[in-house]
C-alpha cells in the first residue's frame, strides 16, 4: 500500500513537474474551471495512470454519460475497459451498460440516496483512485447550501477512513459561476483551469495552482494545450533552476572584421540583438555565426516566426550559405512557429527541449515581432522573454534576437517593446548614401561581455557572402536615422566580381 506521505502520479508529466514529483497520496483535491478548460481530460489521465499501476479505479459521473466519456477517451486514443464507471443519467439517455457501470435516475431519490450508493460502490471497488464528476451536479441536487456543504463534509470523512485519492472536478455552473471558497478549504489542493478566447487564433488555456498543502509547487500560470494523447502543461520557466557551467569564451563568425568588432565574438551564454529595418541583413548575419557553429560541430536551432523555412533556406543558398548541408547532417533544426498557434510557455518549453535533449550551442529567434504576436500582453511578454533569455545565458546558449524596425529611413520605431535593455550586444545596421548609392552600416553600440568597437563599418552582401569594411569616421546624421558618408570613397568596398 502507499504511504501516507507518499506521492503519486498524475499522469501528466507537466503537472507532476508543477508540484515537484506528483500528488501526496490518499488526499483529496480540486479540479474547478469552466467548461471546455480541459479538467475531463486531465481526471481521465489521472486515472488511467491508476491503471497502468495496476490499482483499481473508480470514476464517478453525474453529468456525463459513459458514451460522452468514451469519445473523448477515444479521442486520445484511450481505452477504459479497466475504469470502473458509475454513472447517474436522466431516463431519457441512450446508456451503454457494462459490466462495472451502474445506472441511476436522479429523480427516483434524495441525494442522501445517492450519497449511499456512491459509497456502497466505493466499498465494491475499493479503488486507489476516484474522480467524482461532477460537483455541479451534486450542488444541484442538493438545492440548499447548507446541504450541500454537509454532504461535502460527509464525503472528506468518508474518503479520509479509505486508502485512495480523491480528484473533484467542478464545472462552476451548477452556483454562481464563481469559485467556492468554503470547498476550496475543504480540499487538501486546488488546481484551477482556464480557458481564454482571444481577438484571432486558436484558444489558450492555461492552469495554476490555487492551494497545495505540504506541497512546494511553482507558483503561478502555467501555459497548456490539449491534443490528442492529452493535456500537455508547460510548467513556468524559473532561469535559476537550470545552471549549469561553462566556459564564456567568444563564439566566432568566421569572418575576421566581425569578430574584431566584438573582440572575437558573443560569448557564450550572452544574448545579442540585431536591430535595423527590412532588408538591411540582419537575418543572414545571424546565420553567419550558425553556420561557423555547425562547421565546429555544435549544434543549432532556428525558430521561424516570420518566414517560410524554405524562402530561408532559399535566399541564404543564394548568399552562399547552404543551410540544407547542416540540416541534412543534424547539426541544424529550422523550426517554423505560428504565433497564433503558440503561447510563450510552449514556445519556452520548445527552446529547453533543444537545449537539454538536441543539445543546441546557438539559437535565432526571428524574429520578435512574431513573439510579440504570441502574447498581446506586453509587459507580462518582457518579462517572459527576460526568463528565457536568463535559462539560455544559465546554459551557456548563444542567443541571437531579430529586431525588424519599420521604416527604411528617418525615424525608425520597434514592435513597441523596448527589449534593447535585456540584450548583451546590441548591432544596428542601417542604411546610408554616399556618391548617390545605398550602402548599409553596422556598429556595435552595446557589449555587456567586454569591450567592443565603437566604429561604424560598412557591411556588403553579395552571392560570395559577408563582408565587412573599414571604419568609415565622416558621417553625419547617424543619430538622427538618415546617415550620410561624407568622406572619401577610399574605404568603401566595390563589387566583386560574380556578384549578382
Amino acid at each position: 500500500m502507499t504511504g501516507i506521505f507518499d506521492r503519486i502520479s498524475t499522469g501528466n508529466k507537466g503537472l507532476d513537474s508543477v508540484l515537484g514529483g506528483g500528488l501526496p497520496a490518499k488526499r483529496l483535491y480540486l479540479i474547478e474551471g469552466a467548461p471546455g478548460s480541459g479538467k475531463t481530460t486531465l481526471a481521465l489521465q489521472f486515472l488511467l495512470e491508476g491503471v497502468k499501476a495496476g490499482e483499481p479505479v473508480l470514476y464517478v459521473t453525474l453529468s456525463e454519460t459513459s458514451e460522452e466519456l468514451s469519445v473523448v477517451a477515444a479521442s486520445h486514443g484511450w481505452s477504459l475497459d479497466n475504469v470502473n464507471l458509475f454513472e447517474l443519467a436522466s431516463a431519457d439517455s441512450v446508456l451503454g451498460v457494462g459490466r462495472d457501470q451502474s445506472i441511476l435516475h436522479s429523480w427516483e431519490m434524495e441525494l442522501g440516496g445517492i450519497i449511499e450508493l456512491i459509497r456502497e460502490e466505493v466499498g465494491r471497488v475499493k479503488p486507489a483512485r476516484i474522480v467524482f464528476d461532477s460537483l455541479s451536479e451534486l450542488r444541484l441536487l442538493a438545492q440548499d447550501p447548507l446541504r450541500y456543504r454537509r454532504q461535502l463534509l460527509f464525503l472528506k470523512q468518508f474518503f479520509a477512513r479509505i486508502d485512495t485519492t480523491v480528484l473533484l472536478v467542478d464545472d462552476l455552473t451548477g452556483g454562481s459561476g464563481v469559485r467556492d471558497n468554503h470547498l476550496h478549504s475543504l480540499c487538501h489542493g486546488v488546481v484551477t483551469l482556464e480557458r481564454l478566447t482571444l481577438d484571432f487564433g486558436a484558444a489558450r488555456r492555461r492552469m495554476q495552482i490555487q492551494k497545495m498543502r505540504g506541497v512546494d509547487f511553482v507558483a503561478g500560470y502555467h501555459d497548456m494545450i490539449i491534443r490528442k494523447g492529452g493535456i500537455d502543461i508547460f510548467p513556468r520557466l524559473i532561469a535559476a533552476d537550470h545552471h549549469s557551467t561553462f566556459v564564456g569564451e567568444p563564439v566566432p563568425s568566421k569572418i575576421a572584421a566581425l569578430d574584431a568588432i566584438l573582440g572575437g565574438g558573443p560569448a557564450r551564454g550572452t544574448s545579442t540583438l540585431i536591430s535595423g529595418p527590412a532588408g538591411a541583413g540582419k537575418t543572414t548575419l545571424a546565420l553567419q555565426y550558425l553556420i561557423a557553429a555547425c562547421e565546429r560541430g555544435e549544434n543549432a536551432v532556428i525558430y521561424q516566426f516570420d518566414e517560410r523555412v524554405g524562402t530561408l533556406i532559399g535566399r541564404a543558398r543564394h548568399f552562399g550559405m547552404d543551410l540544407q548541408a547542416f540540416m541534412d547532417e543534424g547539426r541544424l533544426v529550422i523550426r517554423q512557429v505560428d504565433p497564433a498557434e503558440i503561447t510563450p510557455g510552449e514556445f519556452a518549453a520548445m527552446v529547453r527541449q533543444a537545449v537539454e535533449q538536441g543539445d543546441a550551442r546557438i539559437v535565432l529567434i526571428d524574429s520578435l515581432n512574431g513573439y510579440v504576436a504570441s502574447m498581446p500582453e506586453e509587459q507580462q511578454l518582457i518579462l517572459q522573454l527576460h526568463e528565457l533569455l536568463s535559462y539560455l545565458s544559465h546554459r551557456g546558449v548563444v542567443t541571437l534576437l531579430i529586431n525588424p524596425q519599420q521604416g527604411f529611413f528617418g525615424t525608425m520605431s520597434t514592435n513597441g517593446l523596448n527589449v534593447s535593455y535585456i540584450a548583451d550586444i546590441v548591432i544596428l545596421l542601417r542604411f546610408f548614401e554616399a556618391d548617390g548609392r545605398i550602402r548599409k552600416a553596422l556598429s556595435v553600440v552595446k557589449n555587456r561581455s567586454g569591450p567592443h568597437e565603437d566604429a561604424i563599418r560598412e557591411l556588403r552582401i553579395d552571392t560570395q557572402g559577408i563582408r565587412v569594411g573599414a571604419p568609415l569616421s565622416d558621417f553625419r546624421g547617424v543619430l538622427t536615422g538618415t546617415p550620410e558618408y561624407l568622406g572619401s570613397t577610399t574605404p568603401l568596398m566595390d563589387d566583386r566580381p560574380g556578384r549578382a
